[in-house]
């Protein structure tokens, strides 16, 4: 297969590596200094051979399967040392998926933080491109929070601890890793949970970095998820760091309500959850807010999360807290709380040239991806990725 024109040097550099040398699990240590100082993927990403992730994964089995995107399945395996990993396999008849690999290989390899995901590695081999993860146990969040009988599993401190994790992995990426990253993608079924239900935010193939004094960018492709994108984003293709901050809030709504943020029907109405929780708290009506399944939590933390979830998604981008802001609200019951405005519904508002999500949300979690010449450039199922190059232009 030809190289594309814009493939980074890192990659036709690996290639080379890998046809020379003999196959095996190279340790960081043992990667040469023209991959390890590349941007894209550094000492902290080995390269891994094929045949090692064959192995580990079956030959990538369908017993091993643990879900599948448009731009390719993931599969849990285990290396010789015992280790568990999940791989990332993406499609071979896919460019974006190309464009995804180098993205998140780029993100990943320079990140490190407990709440995200860990990548371990890559494989650039013939015409595969794998994605090594850490594996996390318990999957999704949205495999929890959305099942009728799983969400019992979650009492109030698990789910808050959740929420802070979300915020911590947030606050690293916004501001406190060596990049400025905008992960434009949050939503349940981007949040994995280990062993300890700590959250983990994972899946980058959407994510842009920022300059360290940049504040927002345009783009002239909406990509993202239906319920979890902010309205200047779907509007206008605006996106910024407060674009993460509106998902964000979703996110704290959805885990305290065990509800998802989409059109819900009662017999003849139709409601967001977004609506919902903004009419009920106004009214004092908290037991209509949160989850049945939590018998039991603290009831001013609850109330709390609520109000910072409001705050989140308000309509305007620039009356939202920054994540530095929200992390201390969340730790710190002394910081006095703001009065939200009226959030953004978007239930009956049609985007301006931007094609198929002019439905706003939809009945159904997926991602969408339209161009602003009002074009369908591609309708994608959940945990799909629409990529772009993650630098922005």
């Amino acid at each position: 297969m030809e190289p594309s024109s814009d493939l980074p040097l890192l990659f036709l550099v690996a290639v080379a590596v890998t046809a020379k040398q003999k196959k095996h699990w190279r340790d960081p240590s043992t990667i040469s200094a023209a991959v390890a100082n590349d941007d894209a993927i550094t000492e902290e990403s080995p390269q891994f051979d094929l045949e090692i992730i064959r192995a580990a994964t079956g030959n990538f089995s369908e017993a091993n399967k643990l879900g599948q995107g448009g731009f390719g399945s993931v599969f849990r395996g285990k290396l010789p040392n015992g280790t568990e990993i999940a791989v990332k396999r993406l499609s071979q008849n896919s460019g974006q998926g190309e464009s995804e690999f180098k993205n998140e290989a780029r993100l990943l390899s320079r990140l490190q933080h407990r709440n995200l995901v860990k990548l371990l590695g890559y494989c650039l081999e013939g015409i595969e491109r794998l994605l090594v993860y850490e594996f996390v146990p318990n999957a999704s969040l949205d495999k929890f929070i959305f099942d009728p009988l799983k969400r019992a599993l979650l009492d109030w401190d698990t789910r808050y601890k959740i929420i802070t994790g979300i915020a911590r992995g947030l606050l690293y990426l916004h501001e406190d890793s060596r990049l400025r990253i905008i992960h434009r993608d949050l939503k349940a079924s981007n949040i994995l949970l280990d062993v300890d239900m700590n959250a983990k935010v994972s899946d980058f193939g959407t994510a842009r970095l920022f300059e360290i004094d940049q504040t927002q960018a345009d783009t002239s492709r909406i990509m993202g998820t239906y319920g979890y994108m902010a309205p200047e984003y779907v509007l206008r293709g605006n996106y910024s760091l407060k674009s993460d901050v509106f998902s964000f809030g979703v996110l704290v709504l959805e885990i305290v309500s065990g509800q998802r943020n989409l059109a819900a029907r009662h017999g003849q109405d139709t409601e967001i959850l977004i609506s919902h929780v903004w009419t009920n708290w106004r009214e004092g009506n908290i037991s209509s807010i949160v989850d049945p399944a939590v018998t039991s939590g603290y009831t001013q933390n609850i109330l709390r999360c609520i109000h910072i979830g409001l705050l989140c998604v308000q309509q305007h981008e620039a009356t939202r807290p920054s994540m530095a802001s929200v992390v201390l609200m969340l730790n710190s019951q002394s910081v006095t709380l703001p009065v939200p405005t009226e959030p953004a519904f978007l239930m009956n508002t049609n985007p301006i040239n931007h094609g198929d999500i002019s439905s706003g949300f939809d009945s159904t979690s997926s991602t969408a991806e339209a161009d602003r010449s009002g074009n369908k450039a591609g309708a994608l199922s959940i945990n799909d990725a629409s990529i772009t190059d993650p630098y922005p232009r």
